[in-house]
């Protein structure tokens, strides 16, 4: 097995309020997809050659959080740029960029939908 996750989802409550605010964030568009009644954006990625994708996530019984699962998005070579975005684009940072080792750095925030959203990269 390549990768431990091939796919995630994250809930919103208002899929274009959490667009704008993940595309601000990650400074490029999101792919919009309807799956019956629920909708979805999709984060820019491979993810059809079989890198790991994922989208936001709006439809029956979803809810944001900030105690459940931890998703990190891929901050690049530096997360620094995309963490001075998040206040910017309406989230809050709840942990400033932060070393962790030979892991490089993560960061954590809270999105425009009230959930717990990292940031992670190499520098």
């Amino acid at each position: 097995m390549k990768h431990a996750i091939n796919w995630f989802e994250i809930p919103v409550l208002d899929l274009n309020r959490a667009q704008k605010f993940y595309e601000s964030l990650m400074d490029g568009p999101m792919h919009n997809m309807d799956m019956g009644e629920s909708k979805m954006a999709i984060f820019p990625s491979d993810w059809m050659e079989g890198a790991v994708g994922g989208s936001i996530f709006h439809g029956e019984g979803i809810e944001p959080s900030t105690k459940g699962t931890t998703v990190y998005l891929n901050g690049g070579e530096d997360l620094s740029p995309y963490l001075a975005r998040v206040e910017s684009a309406g989230g809050q940072i709840i942990l400033p960029k932060t070393a962790i080792g030979e892991s490089g750095f993560i960061a954590l925030f809270i999105d425009t939908e009230g959930n717990r959203v990292g940031l992670h990269s190499p520098q």
